[in-house]
């Protein structure tokens, strides 16, 4: 059954490979928990008392409330998906709530930080600093996520149009406007791509010409971004907020951001408004003159 489901996620949803795993890993584990603990073996006996159970037992391993309802959304869709087919009559989940997660403010990268970045590199005149600047470049200017930035290829940037077509989660098509600044930095770095290239159309590749990886993505920007911040997250996802609140500060339009960030819903862009308002306060406390006057 969890094959079936797995392929309707495939098929259907068009879900990634690394999605899909995820799926499949919280699935798996509830089918073991309820092997080993009620020595249920089929998913059409299971009510919320089972599953309540299992929570507790991922909470007690000190799995995180986040963690644990990402799982539990998986369980979610997967009795949905037994209703659609009538495998069920009953979701035992249909009560569920989910657990409470402490809202964690991410800190984008200043507008100052990034300056200085971009000051680092002075001379880029070799493969390996020109891909890592323009790795950079586009994570910031674009608002790319990470697995798309890896899938780009050459035949997604129109230098005619000034736009990059981005495919992002379930598929879903964007196009994204393209700075004249990074458009020539592409130009100069395709150069270098076309001695080291190895039958590849990926625009971003390794020193041995091959298409790169998720970690060396991290790695390059978490090395890069270290000389110029002392902000404890420095990861690709950081770069991509910090497009979309450097956007919104300003004075971007609110769905112009959600669409240049794929998202499907301002529910999602709206998250970046919250850090905008942060640096809104920070602006006022320090700069308004009865609170500098309160201070003497």
């Amino acid at each position: 059954m969890i094959d079936k489901f797995l392929t309707y996620l495939d098929l259907e949803k068009s879900y990634s490979k690394h999605t899909l795993k995820a799926y499949q890993n919280d699935i798996q584990s509830f089918k073991d928990f309820l092997e080993n603990n009620f020595a249920i073996e089929n998913f059409i006996e299971v009510s919320y008392h089972e599953i309540r159970t299992w929570i507790i037992q991922l909470s007690d391993s000190g799995l995180s409330n986040k963690s644990i309802n990402r799982k539990i959304s998986s369980l979610r869709s997967f009795y949905k998906f037994l209703e659609k087919i009538e495998f069920v009559q009953n979701n035992p989940l249909q009560q569920h709530k989910s657990l409470k997660v402490p809202k964690k403010l991410v800190l984008p990268f200043s507008k100052h930080e990034m300056q200085k970045l971009k000051d680092q590199f002075d001379t880029l005149e070799d493969f390996d600093s020109l891909r890592d600047f323009l790795l950079i470049e586009m994570l910031y200017t674009t608002g790319m996520r990470r697995a798309e930035l890896i899938n780009l290829k050459w035949t997604d940037i129109s230098f005619s149009n000034q736009n990059i077509r981005v495919l992002g989660k379930r598929n879903k098509e964007r196009l994204i406007p393209l700075l004249s600044a990074t458009a020539a930095l592409l130009k100069k770095y395709r150069i270098y791509w076309e001695e080291i290239a190895d039958d590849t159309s990926f625009v971003f590749i390794t020193a041995k010409g091959k298409q790169i990886y998720e970690s060396l993505v991290y790695i390059i920007v978490r090395n890069y971004i270290s000389q110029v911040t002392t902000k404890s997250k420095k990861s690709p996802h950081v770069l991509r907020h910090s497009f979309a609140t450097h956007l919104l500060d300003e004075g971007a339009d609110l769905n112009a951001v959600k669409d240049l960030l794929g998202h499907a819903s301002l529910a999602s862009t709206q998250i970046y408004t919250q850090t905008s308002l942060e640096y809104l306060k920070k602006v006022y406390k320090k700069s308004h003159p009865r609170n500098n006057f309160n201070k003497k």
